[in-house]
């Protein structure tokens, strides 16, 4: 059930890392591991810190960039240990575990795990529709990425046993758009912003990051998404 739910590590700087996260997740169940940009890999390190989940390894696909990653992914949760200027909305684990298990019966689910050193970049996190937070000892919050995506996949793992699978909604009539179809919609909006000087792109202050937020919380349907397209190639076309 969980080939569905897919863990993305982004430009992760150690390769042990990346062999000890494909560990924790085959300890909980999951099998699909995304890398976008990885430093060092593929690494012998990896392979040894996997300790006999090698075959998550093989099967990893890595890519060049976040939006390849989650091009038809309906859902996507980011993890970051700090808060953002712009709020965003925000869930701990076991909330997170409920909403990706509620959720996946609509298309992939992506967990994306940011940078050792700084964790994902408000571009990356702008890409989430929530942002997951492991509460931590405020005097010591660092936490490792393999023992984050622990955290993350053991409470899935739990929410599944516990009979969540279960309640989740059908998927029937619900056909959500995917991050690729967004993207060119947030690509749309922007141009059309542009070409109508409400935005001013050498002044973009955070306008864009927040539409992306207003919409993201709203979890547009295909359908949806394709009437605002239409509104804003009408206003093109008019101009």
């Amino acid at each position: 059930m969980f080939e569905n739910i897919r863990i993305v590590m982004v430009s992760t700087s150690h390769p042990g890392n990346i062999g000890a996260a494909a560990r924790a997740m085959k300890n909980m169940g999951l099998q699909t591991l995304y890398l976008v940009a990885p430093k060092i890999y593929p690494s012998a390190e990896a392979t040894s810190r996997a300790s006999g989940a090698d075959d998550l390894l093989a099967r990893a696909v890595v890519c060049e960039t976040l939006d390849e990653a989650l091009a038809e992914c309906s859902l996507v949760v980011g993890a970051s240990a700090r808060l953002r200027s712009i709020s965003w909305p925000q869930l701990d684990p076991r909330q997170c575990a409920a909403q990706v298990m509620a959720e996946y019966g609509n298309g992939p689910v992506a967990l994306v795990f940011g940078r050792e050193h700084a964790g994902l970049t408000n571009a990356e996190l702008s890409r989430c529709h929530y942002l997951v937070n492991i509460p931590t000892n405020p005097d010591y919050p660092s936490l490792n990425i393999a023992a984050a995506i622990q955290v993350v996949a053991y409470e899935l793992r739990m929410t599944m046993q516990n009979g969540a699978e279960a309640e989740k909604p059908s998927a029937d009539g619900v056909d959500l758009a995917t991050m690729e179809e967004l993207e060119q919609f947030y690509a749309h909006l922007e141009a059309v912003m542009i070409e109508s000087e409400f935005l001013d792109p050498a002044q973009p202050k955070h306008l864009m990051h927040r539409l992306r937020r207003l919409y993201n919380r709203t979890r547009l349907e295909k359908q949806e998404l394709n009437i605002l397209r239409g509104i804003l190639t009408a206003v093109q076309t008019r101009r």
